[in-house]
């Protein structure tokens, strides 16, 4: 008995087949423009029933298929004929993957997807931008929210917070903090992280982003201040109604003081007239004056004739 167990489990052992090691596969081209035909061919398992998927610059899969292998493991399949450019099939970098049904194993290869075929030591690379939206101010020990846009060949990318593993942000006193653990998904593509500072100065969130071996990095700065804004803003809008409210006060009291001016104007144009008139009369009363003193001389000389002839008549009568 243990001897036929040993003997069925050699056989076992020798009929299974190394799945992902014989699977041999490639394309028959690494660059294709619009027309031209995308073909997968290779060795692979004897009668396996494999999967190919077409996956687009932005981590979506544009075409997907099924087929068999031959009975020697062989194959050879046309997965598309490339159409002209556009949103679904953009150019850039696409990926080939094929995956066995039997043993779950898989292959990729990377391929371009170009305008013409002409071209020479074409890199398959993808062109990965990673982009920080931050605000520019806040206040401290308030939340804000810093959302990140990943981008490939143009396209948004990827639908998974691992590839932003590397994110921190550096803080004004020079230590760093690793946000991986606050990342959030909005949308394919799209990002967000709620932070809340704790001291005043500028916050650089870093953000780094490493996908299928290609890395970008992109980072925003946040100036943390004691006050919020908002509210120093509200103490300037009061601040500009009172000086409104005294700028009034001002108008109207420079209108009284040029209503007391003209006053004053014409009060001294009236004592002007007044002190004119009085000294008017000062003249003609000091030529009155004269006019009587030359009348009065005259008598005032004959009184004194006549009084000195008189005493001299009284005196000669004594004699």
């Amino acid at each position: 008995m243990k001897l036929l167990f040993f003997v069925i489990v050699a056989i076992l052992l020798v009929n299974i087949p190394d799945s992902f090691s014989e699977i041999d596969m490639s394309t028959n081209s690494k660059v294709y423009s619009p027309n031209h035909n995308l073909q997968v061919y290779g060795i692979g398992i004897p009668d396996d029933n494999l999967i190919l998927r077409l996956f687009a610059p932005d981590g979506t899969i544009a075409k997907f298929d099924q087929f068999t292998t031959s009975a020697d493991g062989s194959f050879n399949y046309t997965l598309l004929t490339w159409p002209q450019a556009s949103t679904e099939f953009p150019y850039g970098t696409y990926q080939v993957e094929m995956i066995s049904t039997q043993y779950g194993e898989s292959k990729q290869i990377e391929i371009k997807f170009a305008e013409t075929t002409n071209l020479e030591h074409i890199p398959i690379t993808r062109d990965v931008v990673t982009t920080v939206f931050a605000p520019e101010t806040v206040a401290i020990n308030q939340p804000l929210r810093v959302f990140i846009q990943l981008t490939s060949d143009g396209l948004l990318l990827g639908n998974d917070v691992s590839i932003l593993t590397s994110t921190h942000v550096h803080l004004p006193s020079g230590f760093s903090i690793l946000l991986s653990d606050s990342l959030n998904i909005l949308h394919q593509g799209l990002y967000f992280i709620d932070y809340t500072p704790t001291e005043e100065g500028t916050f650089v969130f870093h953000v780094v982003t490493s996908s299928e071996g290609n890395v970008s990095h992109g980072s925003a700065a946040t100036n943390v201040l004691s006050q919020d804004l908002g509210g120093i803003s509200d103490q300037i809008i009061k601040l500009n109604s009172i000086l409104d409210e005294t700028s009034q006060e001002l108008d109207i009291l420079k209108t009284e003081i040029s209503g007391f001016e003209s006053t004053l104007n014409t009060a001294n144009d009236k004592l002007d007239s007044s002190i004119g008139a009085v000294s008017t009369s000062v003249e003609y009363i000091s030529e009155a004056s004269s006019q009587l003193n030359s009348l009065l001389f005259p008598i005032i000389a004959s009184i004194g004739i006549i009084v000195a002839l008189q005493i001299t008549i009284i005196a000669r009568r004594r004699y």
